[in-house]
């Protein structure tokens, strides 16, 4: 199997390029002074990105993952991080398994 050239640059040159992003906003996030309204964007990024990221999921494979995500909502009301991921995958096994 051969690689062409272009091929290969263009792959190696993305890849960096990636890389850099990625790196670049690690240190760009330690010299900000975030206050008020900018803070607040930041401070809601990551669970908006978890939201997008899940929710296609949960509405559209069946109603386990619907009802499991629902009781895992619950559940993280109430509960502590790793005992609110282990009710959701209890319940997401369990109602797969009725299912």
């Amino acid at each position: 199997m051969s690689v062409d050239p272009a091929t290969l640059a263009a792959i190696l040159g993305m890849a960096a390029v990636t890389y850099l992003t990625r790196i670049s906003g690690l240190f760009l996030a330690g010299r900000l002074r975030l206050q008020g309204r900018m803070k607040a964007a930041f401070d809601a990024a990551p669970p908006a990105v978890l939201t997008a990221v899940i929710a296609p999921m949960v509405l559209a494979t069946g109603w386990p993952e619907t009802a499991a995500a629902l009781v895992t909502a619950l559940a993280a009301t109430r509960l502590p991080l790793l005992a609110t991921i282990l009710v959701g995958v209890v319940a997401v096994v369990a109602l797969r398994a009725v299912a």
